[in-house]
This record gives C-alpha cells, structure tokens and sequence, in this order.
C-alpha cells in the first residue's frame, strides 16, 4: 500500500494469509522465508461479533481529587450519567490555535511521574496528571517537526524542529529535553551525511545514550548527554545504512547494497560504535516496510512488484527463527513509506515469546487482536472487541497483555487486561458513559498511555483552524 503524506496518518494495513498454497518461498542466500501472499484490502472478517465482558477489578483507594474539573475552563461535567462501576474522566485539555492551512502536528506525548507533557506546535507544554493544571511550558523558535515517544532512563529525550518559517525550511535542529525537569539542553544542528543528505522528514529512535536520527536513506546517531555525534551512514563500512532503528537498549541498521538488485540488508548495530556483528539479507527486490520489535528483532518486509510480504523473526544471531501466519488484514500504527524512515510500530506489542498485534476493523465491525507464537510463527489465539468496538494494544506486562477498547458515543472506553495464554479480559479502568463518551470516542486513532492506573488519550494532529480542539483527555480511579 501506498505510504502516508508527511503529516499524515501513519498507520498501515498489512494483509497475511494462512495458507501455505498461496504462500512462495523466496531464496535468501543460506536461508529462506515464506512470503505472504497479496496484499488485499479486504476487511477481515472477525471470529465472532461480540466479546465476553471484562470481569471488574476492585478499584482500590479512590483519588482523593475532586473530580469536577475538566482542564480546559469549560463549565461541562465529564462525568454527568456516569453509571456505578464506571471511573472518572479526570480533566479535558482543549488547545486554540490559528496555524498554517495543512494543520499542526502533535503527536509527541510523555507521562513522567506526576505530569504528563505533549506537543503542540512549537511548544512542549506539560500538565499535572491529576488536575491538568499547566506545570511549564517550552517554547522552540520554528516549529516542531520530528519527536520520539522514548526517553532515556531519566526522562529526557530529543525533539527536533525547523531551520526557519519559510515553506522550504529544512527539520534539521535538534535539542535535549528533560522532561522531568522542563528544562532544555543542548541545540544543535544534523550535519549532512554526504551531498545527498537533504534531511526529509526525520525520524527519531533512542537506544540507551544514544539517539537515532533518520531520514529519506540517510542516518546518524549521536550521544544524547552530549550531542556529540557516534557515528552515520557516510562512514559505514559495505552497504549503506538508510535507516537506524532503535528502541530501548537495542538497534539495527537497515542498508542498502549497492549491487544490480540494491539488497536490502539488516544488521544490528551497536549503540556507541555502530558496529554490527550479523546480517540478514534480504530477497532481491524486498525492502522493510516497517519493525515490528527489536527484541527480538522482527521485521514486516515485501516486495511491492510481486505484491508478497511477510513478517519475518529473527534469532539473536540474526538467522530467521520463523515467519507469522495468520489470517486477517492486521492495523500498525508505523513510520512508513516515501517520505519517512522506519521506526517500531506502536501498536504492535511483543513480550518474550509472543507477538500482539491489532486487525483493522471494517465499517461498523470489531477488529481483533491476534497473539502470534514467536517460535513457530503460527497463531496462538485471538480474541475481537466485540460490538463494531476496536481494541488497541497498549504493553505487554506481568505476564498479561493491556490494551485499550475504543469508547463509542453512548458507551466509554476500557483498559483491560489478556492473560498471555488468552481467556477473558479483566477490566482496569471503565471510562464514563454519558457526557464523556462521546467526547473520549471523537478521539481518532489517539495517542495511548496506561500509567499508573491513569488513561491517558491525545490527538496526534491539530487542524488548528483558530477554534477550540480537543487534544488530551485523561481518565482514572
């Protein structure tokens, strides 16, 4: 499928079909892969149509907040026909901005202890996670224009933002945030990695000290407690690294050979050097298209010409463990296409043997989640929303999988809990029904956060047309 404008959406459709006829088995070198079969838009067709209720959690001390406020001065009461056993709609934060006519991005949201902070525009902005109350505000010369939703160990990550107001200005500046303090660090501009480098949409990927900076074939890595650069594609030795992905303690390189087919290959890379110590060479004519984990590393890869994909697992050592099989058209909220690099796929969740990930839903139809076995590829269970709902991967802890079950305008969402061996949902959190339903359900594919047994929801993109939007809601006991 065709990549998503810059600024646009970022999720994709992958199509995976089960059946090992129409599955081919494409050579690569010592190795092979089974690819999957066309890429079809076709809306799966769920199980079942309805879901076993959540069993309810005891909810435990309640907030000693009162509750009546929404964070945003309007005189609505969020929790107004709130049903028994529902918890509350803590505060709505609503923003009004008169910005240029392609809208503004805010997608950057960060739960750090008590706060939890967003961008919006040119600023960081963040708010008590009880009251919604602004706690500081930073403000960035241009435009925000790349952010990454890791942190270091002590909450602070890297944002970049523009080289200037014009229409053709460059996002190439970056600086150090801490989030937990709301103070700035270090600035500092990417320099080129060669006279090709033109600095295209950038993403951003953070493993330890170091943060990942890639953009259309090109990449960098630099120290965060310094902003001193490690190491780029420009000094790397045989292929070319266009991208490095990196999440947590763990990175890889994705290059591109320079022979008659332009491989592809992957790599891990070491955080502070670069180093790689396995390859994984793809097909001819197969490229990335998005990373579902780095631990363990999986990757969604195809070939458009021939219309195949498949998502392949690999071993510590870089040699493929095994390919997922199932059936369905599966949603992943992913950096992808022309204009941006790859990054891990938000929506796709892993623990230590199993990968999670989300089915996208038909008009009025619930989607899925399907629990694949990362040893054998095959899928363990699946288990749908129910009721035309869609359910969301959030993480996967303590042995069980969270997610969230989108709200509708007459009922309120859920966080809920999987067992990883499937079963019925516990339910951690039940939002509101009444006036906040509604509001919580006009949220459209949201940034999602579980913490501390607090919901929290935002917007992604701003219209920003001048009149009040909404852009972060927050739910709890």
């Amino acid at each position: 499928p065709q990549g998503p404008v810059p600024g646009g959406p970022r999720g994709r459709r992958t199509a995976v079909i089960a059946a090992a006829a129409a599955a081919g088995v494409l050579l690569a070198g010592a190795g092979a892969y089974l690819a999957f079969a066309g890429d079809g838009g076709d809306d799966p067709k769920p199980a079942a149509q309805s879901a076993p209720p959540a069993a309810p959690q005891p909810s435990g001390t309640p907030d000693k907040g009162d509750g009546s406020g929404n964070g945003s001065g309007a005189s609505e009461d969020l929790n107004a026909g709130r049903k028994q056993g529902e918890d509350k709609a803590l505060w709505l934060k609503t923003v009004k901005i008169d910005g240029p006519g392609a809208g503004v991005d805010s997608g950057g949201q960060w739960v750090v202890g008590d706060t939890v902070v967003k961008s919006i525009w040119k600023d960081l902005v963040a708010y008590g996670a009880a009251d919604g109350k602004e706690k500081w505000k930073l403000s960035f010369p241009t435009q925000i224009c790349s952010v990454t939703r890791q942190t270091t160990a002590d909450a602070k990550t890297v944002v970049m933002y523009k080289d200037g107001e014009s229409e053709g200005a460059l996002c190439n500046r970056m600086r150090l945030v801490d989030l937990k303090a709301g103070k700035e660090g270090w600035s500092k501009e990417v320099p080129k990695e060669g006279v090709f480098d033109i600095m295209t949409s950038p993403t951003l990927g953070i493993a330890g000290d170091t943060v990942a900076v890639s953009r259309s074939g090109t990449a960098s890595a630099f120290r965060i407690s310094t902003g001193d650069k490690l190491f780029g594609s420009d000094g790397a030795e045989g292929c070319k690294p266009g991208a490095y992905v990196a999440h947590r303690t763990k990175m890889i390189a994705i290059a591109t050979c320079y022979d008659d087919n332009l491989t592809t290959e992957v790599s891990d890379a070491d955080p502070v050097t670069g180093k790689k110590t396995w390859t994984y060479r793809l097909p001819a004519k197969h490229k990335v298209t998005s990373v579902h984990s780095l631990d363990p590393v999986i990757l969604d890869v195809g070939n458009e010409e021939k219309k195949e994909r498949a998502i392949v697992v690999l071993g510590p050592d870089g040699r493929q463990r095994a390919t997922v099989t199932g059936e369905g058209t599966f949603e992943t909220e992913c950096t992808n296409g022309l204009f941006r690099s790859v990054e891990v796929c938000e929506t796709s969740v892993v623990d230590q043997n199993t990968l999670y990930m989300p089915t996208s839903p038909g008009v009025g139809k619930a989607n899925e989640i399907v629990a694949f076995d990362l040893a054998t590829g095959k899928a363990k269970w699946r288990t749908p929303a129910g009721d035309g709902r869609t359910l969301t991967p959030i993480r996967a802890e303590n042995g069980q999988l969270i997610a969230y079950r989108r709200a509708t305008p007459g009922q309120g969402g859920e966080v809920v809990a999987f067992p990883a061996a499937g079963g019925n949902p516990t339910a951690l959190l039940r939002s509101p029904s009444g006036t906040a339903a509604p509001v919580e359900a006009a949220f459209y594919k949201p940034k999602i956060d579980y913490v501390d047994g607090r919901l929290y929801l935002s917007t992604a993109l701003l219209r920003a047309q001048g009149t009040d939007e909404k852009l972060l809601m927050v739910f709890g006991k």
